[in-house]
Parts: structure tokens; C-alpha cells; sequence
């Protein structure tokens, strides 16, 4: 049988992922956004295989093996909060001499906008963004027999009225909402803007509230007809007629028509009436004034609203079914710089280290750590190196060798972060086995490079910072004990919901990555 998911559906589905975003009416849910993957060039650590990943990054794999992957390279996350998600919209700004859509209720698969070529209002290009950032929708865009694509939009929409306003060049616009300088920043791109987060507040209450259910805004000439005269006219067949009633479910509307050598030439409502699910306007003896006698063949297309009113639920009008989620990594002590990320993602729910308590710190970050130290005491760490991504051992006994790779490496601090994925146990040189890098309360197994002996973990090294020298302190983000850090994140916890493979780019300490994910259901 045939069926299909409605956009009302889509719409629902992205209203309740914003409200499972933001804690409305759920269980209390936490979502980062992480960025990972710093060496997407070695096979060990993915299961890609060999492929040139920044010419062509791969599409990513929908499986639980490979979710295992996702979380083995994740680096750092930092949490959404209600702030940083917006329901957006396509966006298209105003210019001069493009024809832009109209809304109309009845585009479907068979009667599609004319200019996007679209089988459903929400693909149509009836909304605009203006130079101030103020929204409006079409509702007329000078439709008429012969020309039922509309006219070039001339006049640039530029008011904050609630009722439509209608401009010299034929275009009828509604006023919806004007974008707030702080939403242009987080949620505005080349392709989309954002909707207001609670329709109906303050800044958005007084487009709400003039809203009327089933109030007819527009009406359109789809045939002229012809023999029309106005009973009384100095010219036959010239005239306006106004009080002709719109007929249908609701009551109260009202157009005016113009007549001009016999033809309808112009129609304008001039009383919008109420609660309208259909409406005509019958040119018969009974329907049409006194004014108007003879004549044959006009009809008028009357434009029902959206449920509401035009501007009452702007989700459903305008077809709010993508939202974007924001996140912005500056300086940070969980944030590593020198590295390159090549996955950005969403992780729902991710839990502390050795427990099953949610995290809720605004950052956090899923590599394991090292304060390490030269073994003879005149030494100084800013005299050896661990080169990125290189990989490093620490031998733990017979048959016992914990491996992973250099996430950062600071030789004024002595502090290395690792990541060690999963795929390093396949390996025989390390017994099949992953095991963790350890601190110790005595001496320390000695951290490798290259198969080279280097440094080892500070036994005497319990807090969250170190002095580099006089009042200098560096947070080092995480909570050291005997030379050892723990990641925050506990390994594989929370669920990935999004997943972006990315061309390679490389984190310095004097930019800031924003990150602009948009869901679409």
C-alpha cells in the first residue's frame, strides 16, 4: 500500500531532538561534540585501510565495530548546551530582479513551485533574509494568467510591521522575525539561518499574537475572463468591484477585482475573515454585487494559510526539520594545539573514567596523560622529544608492552598525552594485548620512542599543575597521581550519533576552530 513519512513528521523529529538537547521535558541528557581522528594516514588506528584521506576523506561506516574506532580517536569533546542548537531554515537573502516564490498550500508532486521546482512548500523559495537580517515570507509575488511564475522582486522588504506589507512592484511580504546579532555568528552560514529558539517570546510575541486562524492574505487572478462591464461604469467594462465575498468554510473575506476592457485585471483581498480551509470566489448572479453584470470566465484562486495564521507556528510554516548544533574550541587545557583533527562528532551520554556517572563539564577530554621526567636529575625534558603521532612504548614486564601514540608533547611542562586504538591489539609485536601506559610510587617503566629509551613518569607528581617558573602556573587540565593522568571520558561510553570524515586540519594556539554541525531528518 502506499504511504508516506510526512514533513510534519520530519518537523516533530527535529523539535524533539532539540528538546532532548536541551533537557525540555526528558530525563537529563549530555551532548558533546568532539573532534578526533589526528592521524588519519596510519591503518593501525582505523579501519579504512590505506586510502589518501586528505585528497579524499572516506565516507564514515555506520557499525558497532567501527563505533569502537570512533571513540579509540576521539581527542577532546566539549558539551552542547541549550544555547548552542538552533532549528535553521535554507537561506536565501533578498536581491533585486530575482523571482522568488510565493507560498502556496497546495505545492505538491504534481503542482510544483515554479522557481525551485519543488514538490513541497518547504523546498520552495518563499522566504527571504534582508541586508538587516530581518525574515519575511512571500505571499504574493505577482502571479497572474500568463505569467504564473511570478515577477522579478524589485523593492527589498525593509519593515517590522505585522500586518503584510504590499511593495510597488506587485510582492505582498509578511515580516516573521529579525535574526539576533548573537544567532548570525553561532547559527547563520552561506546555506542556512536560524529560527527563533521560543516562538512567541518577547521579541517574537507581537507577530504571534496577530495571527488569525484561517484570515485569508491573498488572492490571485488565474483567469481573466472577459465581457465584464461595471453597471454604472463611464467606460463599459472598466471599473473596481469591491465586496464580492469569499465563500468556503470560513467567514468575514472579501476581495475587490478590477476591471479593465471586460478582464479581470487586478484582485486584492480586502477583508481577510476567519477561519478559512477553503475558499472560492463564484462568479454567478447570486455571489457577485449589483455592480457587476455580463461576463464570463473569471476566476479567482483564493491562498489558504498555514493552521494558525500566517506567523502564528513558525516551525510548521516554515519547515523547521535541520537543526544545527555549535561549538567553538579556543585555548583550553582539555583542547591539544600542534595535532591535526580529521573527525568531527556527537557523542550522547559519555561517562566519567571507572564510573557510570554522565559527565557534565563543559569540556573534557579522552586522552590518557604522562608527567614525565629525565631519569638522570640534571637532565630537563626540553631535551628530548616525542615527535606527533609517533608511536611509544613502555615495557611492563615479560610479554607485557603498553603502546599507543604521541597525542602532544610538551617539553616545558614534561607533560605527554597519548591515544591508544584498539587496532594496536591485533598486533603480535605487543602480544595481542592493549594495555594502559602506568605512573608508579617507585621508580617507573621508561617511556620509548622509536624503540628509543627516553624519559619516565614523575612518581612525586600528584595535582593539576605545574610552575615553570616563579608565579607562572599551566593547568594541566586533568588530576595527576604518581606521574599519571587518566583520561576524563570512560573508554566507550556514551552512544555516536554523528559522524564527519574531514580533510586534515592542524590545531595552533593562536586560532579557534567553530564548528557548525546540521542534522537533517
Amino acid at each position: 500500500m502506499p504511504a508516506i513519512i510526512t514533513d510534519q513528521f520530519r518537523i516533530l523529529n527535529a523539535e524533539t531532538f532539540v528538546q532532548s538537547l536541551t533537557g525540555i521535558g526528558t530525563t537529563a541528557n549530555y551532548y558533546y561534540t568532539f573532534l578526533g581522528h589526528p592521524n588519519p594516514r596510519n591503518v593501525e588506528i582505523d579501519n579504512y585501510g590505506a586510502t589518501d584521506w586528505i585528497i579524499n576523506p572516506p565516507d564514515p561506516k555506520d557499525s558497532f565495530e567501527q563505533e569502537n574506532t570512533y571513540h579509540d580517536s576521539m581527542l577532546f569533546l566539549k558539551r552542547v548546551n541549550s544555547s548552542d542548537v538552533s532549528r535553521i531554515i535554507p537561506r536565501y537573502d533578498w536581491s533585486t530582479g530575482v523571482t522568488y516564490d510565493m507560498y502556496r498550500n497546495n505545492y505538491d508532486i504534481n503542482n510544483g513551485a515554479p522557481q525551485s521546482n519543488s514538490k513541497t512548500l518547504y523546498g520552495a523559495k518563499y522566504v527571504v533574509v534582508n541586508s538587516e537580517f530581518k525574515v519575511y515570507i512571500c505571499l504574493n509575488n505577482g502571479s497572474e494568467p500568463g505569467n504564473t511564475a511570478g515577477k522579478p522582486s524589485l523593492v527589498e522588504p525593509n519593515f517590522v510591521s505585522t500586518d503584510p506589507q504590499s511593495q510597488t512592484d506587485g510582492y505582498l511580504w509578511k515580516y516573521l522575525y529579525t535574526i539576533t546579532p548573537a544567532d548570525v555568528i553561532k547559527f547563520s552560514t552561506e546555506k542556512y539561518i536560524p529560527v527563533p529558539k521560543e516562538w512567541g517570546d518577547v521579541s517574537t510575541l507581537a507577530v504571534k499574537n496577530a495571527a488569525v486562524d484561517g484570515k485569508i492574505e491573498t488572492a490571485v487572478i488565474k483567469s481573466r475572463g472577459s465581457g465584464y462591464d461595471k453597471v454604472g461604469s463611464v467606460t463599459t467594462g472598466t471599473g473596481i468591484i469591491e465586496n464580492i465575498p469569499i465563500k468556503g468554510d470560513g467567514t468575514g473575506g472579501e476581495v475587490a477585482i478590477t476591471i479593465s476592457g471586460g478582464e479581470i485585471t487586478k484582485v486584492e483581498v480586502t477583508s481577510g475573515g476567519t477561519g478559512y480551509t477553503v475558499g472560492v470566489v463564484n462568479f454567478t448572479v447570486t455571489d457577485l454585487p449589483t455592480k457587476l453584470n455580463n461576463g464570463t470566465g473569471g476566476e479567482i484562486e483564493i491562498i489558504i494559510p498555514p493552521k494558525g495564521g500566517h506567523g502564528n507556528d513558525i516551525y510548521r510554516e516554515l519547515g523547521t526539520h535541520r537543526v544545527m548544533i555549535y561549538s567553538k574550541y579556543d585555548t583550553n587545557s582539555d583542547f591539544i594545539i600542534g595535532n591535526d583533527f580529521s573527525r568531527v562528532g556527537i557523542v550522547k551520554n559519555p561517562t566519567k573514567h571507572s564510573s557510570n556517572q554522565l559527565i557534565n563539564t563543559s569540556t573534557a577530554t579522552n586522552l590518557g596523560a604522562l608527567k614525565l621526567k629525565p631519569q638522570v636529575a640534571s637532565a630537563s625534558t626540553s631535551e628530548f622529544d616525542y615527535p606527533l603521532n609517533a608511536k611509544i612504548t613502555q615495557h611492563l614486564g615479560v610479554g607485557n608492552t603498553a603502546v599507543g601514540y604521541v597525542a602532544s608533547w610538551d617539553r616545558d611542562t614534561g607533560v605527554l598525552r597519548y591515544y591508544q586504538p584498539a587496532g594496536l591489539s591485533k598486533l603480535s609485536t605487543y602480544g595481542y594485548e592493549l594495555l594502559d601506559f602506568v605512573g608508579g610510587a617507585t621508580a617507573s617503566p621508561i617511556v620509548s620512542v622509536g624503540g628509543t629509551a627516553n624519559l619516565i613518569p614523575d612518581a612525586a607528581f600528584h595535582q593539576t599543575n605545574t610552575i615553570l617558573s616563579g608565579e607562572k602556573h599551566i593547568d594541566l587540565g586533568q588530576t595527576f597521581n604518581f606521574g599519571k593522568a587518566n583520561p576524563d571520558v570512560e573508554r566507550y561510553s556514551g552512544e555516536i550519533i554523528y559522524i564527519d570524515n574531514r580533510a586534515p586540519v592542524t590545531r595552533s594556539a593562536s586560532q579557534k576552530e567553530e564548528v557548525k554541525i546540521v542534522v537533517e531528518f
